[in-house]
């Protein structure tokens, strides 16, 4: 490949020297990367194909060098297969390197530039993070697909239900899982023709829903005992449970339980200067899709159904505090103690104790 004229020296020997440092800015079709020596010179720059091939091709013909690209669609397979050449890779996070982002000449050229030399100087200025392994990706990529048909199947369920009431008619009450043709017999004969079609599609929709359910279960099953542990806590099923394993991955990439909750942005972010420490919403960083469901089990615990548990009895003094948003933060507050306690359950291998305190204090009574 022919490389650019902003290439400083000649390529000849260019691998032969010491380690070198590379920014890769990954694009959807091609990707540009720049090449420093230690002084900080840029040295090569060139563009490839965002293809397994292409990335093969070209830096397996360069030694070890630390390497640094965004978080991305791309960023999984192409850090593995950096990192399995041999290579130092360093994932930044997106929300770390605004340099880049915010900057006033953006240019897949200049991104590239700006990674190498922020990986040269410092590579914790770029905030890195672990990928999860490719037997994890795999596994979470079934839930992921259960749940865009579950998001599918609510939009398709609200659109008939607003079309109905549009006509002056409506279906009867029930659950996404149980809507069906037969949901609409009570409805008009034009109105049931015109609807028939979304009603037949949520029914497969359904269909498919629960054929991922049970592939989630034999998951779990197979391969990750530790989603039992987790399951302990009652408002914690299959789905949580595995999601929550396959996303950390690694249990021991955190020094303390606490940093769990860190990790899935349910504590509340920070931005003191001087005196001032206004009072911040939660970070919502880590992983969305996890979030929602810590959060689903919190509602889970605080609700009519929950057991009788500390976690329980804290969340529930916590909303009695007052204010008209104190019920939604116990909600937030329950599920990051809950992210924690699932850590420590997976890390200690301890039989869950639902009143664990409550049975501590009658221990000391008595």
């Amino acid at each position: 490949m022919k490389k650019n004229s902003t290439v400083t020296k000649n390529s000849n020997g260019i691998f032969k020297q010491p380690k070198r440092t590379i920014g890769l800015d990954l694009g959807d079709r091609s990707s540009h990367y720049c090449m420093l020596d230690q002084a900080g010179n840029v040295i090569l720059e060139h563009h490839l194909p965002t293809t397994p091939k292409a990335i093969q091709e070209v830096f397996r013909k360069i030694p070890h060098s630390r390497i640094a690209l965004e978080t991305g669609t791309h960023s999984p397979w192409v850090s593995r297969q950096l990192s399995q050449m041999g290579h130092e890779v360093i994932v930044a996070h997106a929300r770390n390197v605004r340099l880049i982002g915010e900057s006033s000449r953006k240019d897949d050229r200049l991104d590239a530039r700006t990674l190498a030399r922020l990986a040269r100087i410092d590579p914790g200025l770029l905030g890195p993070v672990r990928h999860r392994s490719a037997k994890a990706q795999i596994h979470l990529t079934v839930i992921r697909a259960r749940a865009a048909l579950v998001s599918t199947r609510t939009a398709l369920v609200n659109a008939t239900r607003g079309l109905t009431k549009s006509y002056g008619e409506r279906l009867r009450k029930c659950g996404t899982g149980q809507m069906n043709r037969e949901i609409a017999k009570g409805l008009s004969q034009e109105l049931r023709d015109a609807l028939d079609p979304l009603l037949t599609e949520i029914e497969s929709l359904n269909e498919r829903i629960a054929e991922y359910d049970r592939r989630i279960e034999q998951i779990a099953k197979e391969g990750y005992p530790e989603v039992a542990l987790l399951k302990q806590v009652k408002g914690v099923g299959t789905l949580i449970a595995l999601t929550y394993v396959l996303t950390l991955d690694d249990p021991y990439r955190f020094r303390r339980s606490r940093d769990a909750g860190c990790f899935l942005g349910l504590r509340p972010g920070r931005r003191n200067s001087g005196m001032s420490e206004p009072q911040m919403h939660i970070s919502k960083e880590g992983d969305r899709y996890l979030r929602t469901l810590m959060v689903q089990g919190a509602h889970y615990i605080l609700g009519p159904f929950g057991e009788d548990s500390d976690l329980r009895r804290w969340g529930l003094k916590l909303a009695e505090r007052g204010g008209k948003n104190a019920k939604k933060r116990a909600v937030v507050a329950v599920a990051r103690k809950l992210a924690v306690l699932l850590h420590k359950l997976w890390v200690s291998g301890e039989v869950y104790e639902p009143l664990r305190n409550n049975h501590k204090v009658v221990c000391a009574v008595a």
